[in-house]
């Protein structure tokens, strides 16, 4: 059956001819669906909202930039060189495939007639490799770069039929939101599907998974070339929006062409590795020489990746084919997550450089400390990733407390690798706890404390470092949690002051953790102090 045929059979094609053949019928009414009358179009000089003009335009211009694309391979290279470190190799077969998909594009654009008669074959791309390595991180960049746009998905959160799950063909009316609506910029842009291996049709149990292989001829579908319907068979809205002529001023709500869609898909493939580690032993030939002894790492196997090796592993021959450009990532090495640290414009350090700037604070970094914490990241075995959860233990604690002090500088060094609290306490005893804040605060409850019970009250700096913990804790305000915690404060003090003749008070640490124990031994203290004066007198 052709796609066409198929596509006929959908019901709520069938259910949007039949109400649209009977809308010129007087007695029919539709309740709970109101379309919105159709506008005018609009010039300048109608003084409407110009937003959908803005987008039309953004739309033109990146349209345009994929019409005259004139990218070579070196200058997309050096261009993802800028923020992926290392994978050499995977660079520059993406740099290739790319210009070649979309110098392609262009001469479609040149020379239409020309295009329909040249059989090009798509270079869909396999990206296989352990996490954390980059492959999205590149993909996205080089969606950037080119100005098309870009979608990414897992491709385990897909169903055969979309009813349990999603359905393959949302990929493309997610690339159609992508560019803003526009069919014909959303047909030239990029679908990256991660996971890819886990829909593998052949479970490790050795039983066959229905639904993995059904998911592989849908995106097969989409890979070679089919018409998506841009309101999913279960969006019901969408199908009445669409009966309607919804879908907002020049949002054109034509099928999808999926010819010059770019694919690209990726997985770890950890299973896939150990069998090619199983037939690249039993060969016994060349693949020694290509593995140092000492770095004998699993996934250096699918650099030697065949498609007979993917079809074992449970794909469908005809969707491998489909995908002619297959490139394998190498793990990252410490010394390429330093390099990622201190050269990768999408480091991560220059975030937590620039919250510390955020608060006054310069943070400096050594070269030594820079290499413990790629060594820290590395043991993670979670590729780049690992950066971020090493840098968040490493910063948590400064990040809470050094902006409360007077420390403007923080260098970091090996030894505050190994033990950042033990520094961050240091830091802490040297520069204390500014309290410039707090005090403007906690003024106005001073001042009004004087005016209600003529008692003068002083808060130390630790007793403010103390109230501040406590109301970031509980969320709250200073004033608003000292009303409540120092209630019956008043009371006590007024009992001292009588027998003291104290009108000024200091409140310290131990009294602003707990008042009402403080207070009590004051008052005790204040009546032993009035009898041993009596006694003296």
């Amino acid at each position: 059956m052709s796609d066409k045929d198929k596509d006929s059979d959908n019901p709520f094609e069938e259910l949007q001819k039949h109400i649209q053949s009977i809308m010129g019928d007087p007695r029919v009414r539709m309740q709970g669906v109101h379309a919105k009358p159709a506008q005018p179009a609009q010039g300048s000089g109608d003084g409407g909202d110009g937003g959908e003009d803005d987008e039309e335009k953004t739309a033109k211009e990146r349209l345009k930039r994929i019409r005259h694309f004139k990218l070579k391979p070196r200058e997309v290279f050096n261009q993802l060189d800028r923020y992926v470190i290392g994978q050499k190799d995977a660079k520059k077969v993406l740099s290739v495939a790319v210009c070649d998909h979309y110098n392609h594009i262009r001469h479609q654009f040149e020379n239409p007639d020309e295009a329909k008669s040249f059989e090009y074959q798509k270079q869909n791309i396999l990206l296989l490799g352990p996490t954390g390595v980059g492959k999205t991180y590149l993909m996205k960049n080089l969606a950037k770069l080119i100005g098309v746009p870009f979608v990414k998905a897992d491709a385990t959160k897909f169903s055969e039929t979309g009813y349990v799950g999603s359905d393959v063909e949302d990929l493309v009316r997610d690339l159609v939101k992508a560019a803003d609506g526009d069919v014909d910029l959303a047909e030239k842009g990029i679908i990256y599907i991660d996971e890819i291996d886990k829909i593998a049709s052949e479970s490790t149990s050795g039983a066959k998974d229905v639904s993995g292989r059904g998911v592989q001829i849908n995106l097969l579908k989409l890979m070679e070339e089919t018409e998506v319907n841009p309101f999913s068979q279960t969006d019901m809205m969408g199908q009445m929006q669409a009966m309607m002529g919804g879908g907002g001023r020049g949002k054109s709500q034509r099928r999808i062409n999926t010819r010059n869609i770019l694919f690209i898909v990726s997985g770890a493939f950890d299973q896939l590795a150990k069998s090619i580690q199983k037939r690249i032993g039993k060969s016994g030939m060349g693949f020694a020489s290509d593995v140092p002894e000492d770095d004998q790492e699993l996934h250096r196997y699918l650099a030697h990746a065949e498609t007979n090796d993917f079809i074992g592993y449970g794909f469908e021959p005809e969707f491998v084919g489909r995908i002619p450009v297959r490139v394998a990532f190498e793990s990252l090495s410490s010394q390429d997550l330093a390099k990622i640290l201190t050269t990768s414009e999408g480091s991560v350090l220059r975030q937590y450089i620039r919250d510390f700037e955020n608060h006054g604070i310069r943070l400096e970094i050594d070269e030594e400390a820079i290499q413990a914490i790629a060594e820290k990241a590395h043991n993670e075995q979670t590729g780049a990733r690992g950066v971020m959860s090493v840098l968040e233990r490493l910063f948590r604690s400064s990040k809470f407390e050094l902006p409360s002090t007077r420390v403007t500088e923080l260098k970091v060094d090996q030894e505050f690798v190994k033990n950042p609290d033990a520094v961050l306490e240091q830091l802490l005893e040297e520069y204390g706890f500014d309290a410039s804040e707090e005090r403007k605060a906690i003024a106005g409850f001073c001042e009004q404390f004087e005016q209600d019970h003529g008692l003068r009250i002083h808060f130390s700096d630790d007793a403010l470092s103390y109230l501040a913990e406590r109301t970031a804790a509980e969320e709250k305000e200073l004033p608003e949690f000292c009303e409540t915690h120092f209630q019956d404060l008043p009371y006590g003090l007024k009992i001292v002051s009588r027998n003291t003749g104290e009108k000024t008070f200091q409140i310290d640490r131990a009294c602003a953790e707990n008042p009402d124990r403080e207070i009590s031994n004051w008052v005790i203290q204040s009546f032993q102090d009035d009898k041993k004066s009596e006694k003296d007198a």
